[in-house]
């Protein structure tokens, strides 16, 4: 999908869980990653980091990040994992950039069980494989 050297960008609104998984398992197969969101959280969602320490890896000191346009530009794709909030969804932001942009529609973690987050991770983690 994407040329290997170059770098990949996840971004959900709160940049506190799928965008957040997708830049841990994109690093650990040796990627050049980063994520962000349009209305960061406070914190990552302690049932994702929860989820990923199932994986062997530790995301809990991560922190959520505001996307900025330094990011966008910096990123060979644009990944977005789907949201629901239109007013700050990054989706249409990043349609107007001049960038390789792709959708994952995923089911925010937010308020899903472990098993849900689970299910979750676990595509995330295919899709990354498939880059």
């Amino acid at each position: 999908m994407a040329d290997e050297s170059g770098s990949f960008l996840f971004v959900c609104v709160h940049n506190a869980g799928r965008s957040q998984m997708a830049e841990a398992f994109a690093k650990r197969r040796g990627l050049k990653a980063a994520s962000a969101g349009t209305v960061p959280a406070s914190s990552v969602n302690p049932a994702v980091v929860q989820a990923m320490k199932e994986k062997g890896i530790d995301i809990a000191s991560n922190v959520p990040k505001m996307l900025t346009n330094e990011m966008i530009n910096q990123a060979s794709l644009v990944v977005t994992m789907g949201c629901s909030v239109e007013e700050v969804c990054p989706r249409p932001m990043l349609a107007k950039m001049q960038k390789k942009l792709v959708d994952w529609d995923m089911e925010d973690p937010k308020g899903k069980s472990i098993d849900e987050i689970r299910k979750i991770r676990d595509e995330i983690e295919r899709k990354i494989a498939a880059l």
